[in-house]
């Protein structure tokens, strides 16, 4: 059974594992990283803990009974009650209800951080992500910038925390 754990530095060769066989599927629905987040990820990755262990972000991996990571699930720019969110999923994995348990855990999980509402935008073309936002109880709230979903139209949507998400 997948555990989704805090992100830890024991699961950075797994995280970098998990990025580079999902490269090509991830740029399919969201902007390629670019070859300088891959050189730089070391760096990078500790900046990433730097962020957790002051609280301003919650990182965290799902991890398979191998070891091997099936998504990131993220809380970002946590500030006064409200974080936004951000989640991938392995292309193995895509498509098998993952992402959606996986986010409505970490829903559950995130009064933990203090948290009351959660926000998450997506592309007008990610179908998939929006269905795993909305069965998550998330609501659409208006339009996102490009700019906040990879130079791509989109959608803000929100879930207030405390209320129940749909039980499909």
């Amino acid at each position: 059974m997948p555990e989704l754990m805090p992100l830890s530095a024991l699961h950075a060769p797994a995280v970098l594992a998990f990025e580079l066989e999902n490269r090509a599927y991830f740029a399919d629905f969201i902007s390629d990283r670019g070859d300088d987040y891959y050189e730089q990820f070391a760096d990078r990755y500790t900046a990433l803990l730097a962020e957790q262990e002051d609280g301003t972000c919650a990182f965290h991996v799902l991890v398979a009974e191998d070891g091997a990571v099936l998504g990131r699930f993220n809380l970002y720019d946590i500030k006064d009650g409200t974080a936004e969110l951000g989640y991938r999923v392995a292309q193995h994995v895509a498509g098998r209800g993952v992402a959606t348990s996986t986010v409505r855990k970490l829903c559950t999980q995130a009064a933990q951080h203090g948290l009351r509402t959660l926000r998450a935008a997506t592309s007008l073309h990610n179908i998939a992500s929006q269905k795993v936002l909305s069965k998550a109880g998330f609501v659409p709230d208006g339009p996102a910038d490009p700019a906040d979903v990879g130079g791509r139209p989109g959608t803000w949507y929100r879930r207030e925390l405390g209320l129940p998400s749909s039980p499909l």
